[in-house]
């Protein structure tokens, strides 16, 4: 069963970038304001937390709105709390910040992991680029998410970087534009 999810995850997964490069995908822009849906994420991916003893933070979670497909970003922002979670040993902590900066909204996951070597954060957002190989088949990785959580953020007219140090954790932070005063 899980190989099947895995498989179904890859799968999906590539027909999304297919239909991205294609310029086929589909997008229901409506006004969404941010802070319910960072928390009922949150609500949803602690449990996997939980498994880790990972303490799950959601500060600064601003009143934002945003023009967007609510699908999308939750899928942007999952893959990031998902990865922050996955390489985070048992005991650490995951945060997240929503806020506004003149005309964009930041939102910024941050971790206490595995971190990422100065040569590889370019590349994490390429398809299929992995660190480290073998410990991330195990966990479930395709390299592929972060790839995805950059196209979206880049169809929102925003964008997504990403800090970090090795042993000391990671943080992506997502700018998109707002909408309203």
């Amino acid at each position: 069963l899980d190989e099947i999810l895995r498989l179904s995850s890859i799968i999906e997964n590539l027909l999304t970038l297919t239909k991205a490069d294609k310029g086929e995908h589909e997008m229901h822009r409506e006004p969404l304001p941010l802070a319910p849906l960072l928390q009922e994420l949150l609500e949803d991916i602690e449990v996997i937390a939980a498994k880790k003893r990972i303490r799950l933070i959601l500060s600064e979670n601003e009143a934002v709105m945003v023009m967007g497909d609510a699908v999308r970003l939750r899928q942007l922002f999952l893959n990031l709390v998902d990865n922050a979670v996955k390489y985070t040993p048992e005991g650490g902590s995951v945060t997240i910040t929503s806020r506004r900066d003149g005309a964009m909204a930041v939102v910024r996951v941050r971790d206490t992991g595995v971190g990422i070597a100065p040569e590889d954060r370019e590349r994490i957002f390429d398809r299929f680029y992995r660190v480290d190989k073998g410990r991330s088949r195990e966990m479930g990785g395709t390299g592929l998410g972060l790839s995805i959580a950059r196209w979206i953020a880049g169809l929102h007219g925003g964008s997504i970087g990403v800090e970090s140090e090795l042993g000391k954790g990671s943080e992506f932070t997502v700018r998109l534009p707002v909408i309203g005063p």
